[in-house]
């Protein structure tokens, strides 16, 4: 078998054919990724203390908290890293869904566990995925940083190796949440466990590709749909994504196409069946940027679809995620009358807004929302690739 390139090699073939712009400090965070994936793959984890003391089953390798602005290519190389590495089993997905799964086996083993039920649910963790990648770590909720100091440490007792991206530096994370002072030990972790990058990117490569461009496309036909495969291809370098599965509580939601933190749907994928507030936060959560087609003139007739595309817009509009669209009118002519025509308004509104140079350039003044306990699982192809067993 043939070795898979590693992220330095994939992420300097982007560059070389023009797909990528060139950035020292993604080589700097690829790099380190790389070292981690080889290290990855020549680790044997042990599966008792008599093997871990052996030189082969030692130490697990160190993980890595990689923090950075929006759009400087954090989500771009994790792709790099979890599609390429040689190791198994391993696991990626967003830090709240994992939190939200985590609170699920706590209520589960408080049942089966007499005392503290987090060790036997790190534990069961570490059996499922001896690397897991986290996107997006952030701590909002004072029920996850409350626990989290002792999930981690028994997750890594049990040799499970950690890579996350984030938006903050560590020492960040929950910053004058209540009771802080009870969050630190899981600060001490991560400084023990995992190295620190920071991605400092030149530029906001998502804003600099979508910048001063059209990201609204009207009429529909075959000019806007070259249109928006053209925004697809700019984005990811990708003429065509891989189709995802994103569960959401127990269920699977496909994502047709997508890559590099980059989403992209048919109106009917997310307004003609029967999904709701759940599913487009897992989705505002997943993706950066989020591509949707076809988006028809709305009557009252199709008032329920009305009503999913005014929750989708909301959802995404609030979480700041980058929207491309082609539609058959302009926002304010898609519902011009009827029952749910006035409701429209704001939605309307809220579309011109998505693309103007002011929306694309705002940061959250806030992080992120919890997900909660609305969903478990990982982000994979529906081949089931992405959460590996090799």
């Amino acid at each position: 078998m043939l070795p898979m390139p590693g992220p330095l090699q994939r992420l300097n073939d982007l560059v070389t054919t023009g797909r990528l712009e060139p950035d020292p400090a993604q080589i700097v965070v690829a790099r380190a990724l790389d070292e981690l994936s080889r290290r990855l793959e020549r680790w044997r984890p042990g599966n008792n203390l008599l093997t871990r003391l052996r030189a082969n089953g030692t130490a697990a390798p160190a993980g890595l908290y990689i923090h950075g602005g929006i759009g400087g290519g954090k989500t771009m190389l994790m792709d790099l890293f979890f599609e390429g590495v040689r190791f198994s089993p391993r696991r990626r997905l967003h830090f709240h869904e994992f939190m939200a799964e985590v609170h699920d086996l706590i209520a589960a083993a408080r049942a089966a566990v007499d005392g503290d039920p987090i060790p036997s649910v790190a534990r069961r963790i570490a059996r499922e995925a001896r690397l897991l990648c986290f996107d997006e770590l952030h701590v909002t909720d004072i029920a996850d940083a409350m626990i989290l100091g002792r999930l981690f440490k028994g997750m890594f007792e049990s040799q499970v190796v950690v890579v996350c991206t984030s938006n903050v530096p560590p020492s960040e994370l929950y910053r004058n949440g209540l009771n802080r002072q009870l969050f630190l030990p899981f600060l001490d972790l991560i400084g023990e466990r995992m190295t620190v990058l920071e991605l400092a990117a030149a530029k906001d490569f998502r804003l600099a590709k979508l910048a001063g461009r059209d990201l609204y496309f009207t009429p529909l036909g075959a000019t806007a749909d070259y249109r928006i495969r053209e925004v697809f291809e700019r984005l990811t370098g990708q003429a065509k994504g891989a189709a995802l599965e994103l569960p959401v509580r127990s269920r699977k939601l496909l994502i047709p196409e997508a890559a590099m933190g980059v989403a992209r749907f048919h109106f009917s994928d997310l307004c003609e069946k029967p999904l709701g507030a759940a599913d487009y936060l897992h989705i505002a959560h997943a993706f950066h940027t989020v591509l949707i087609e076809g988006v028809p003139r709305l009557t009252p007739a199709r008032r329920n679809e009305a009503r999913r595309l005014i929750n989708l817009v909301d959802t995404l509009y609030d979480n700041r995620v980058c929207l491309v669209v082609s539609a058959d009118a302009e926002p304010h002519e898609l519902y011009p009358t009827g029952d749910g025509a006035r409701l429209f308004e704001r939605t309307a509104s809220r579309l011109i807004e998505m693309r103007s140079a002011a929306y694309l350039a705002s940061r959250l003044d806030r992080l992120p929302p919890s997900a909660g306990p609305l969903a478990t699982g990982a982000v994979m192809p529906a081949a089931g690739a992405r959460t590996a067993r090799r």
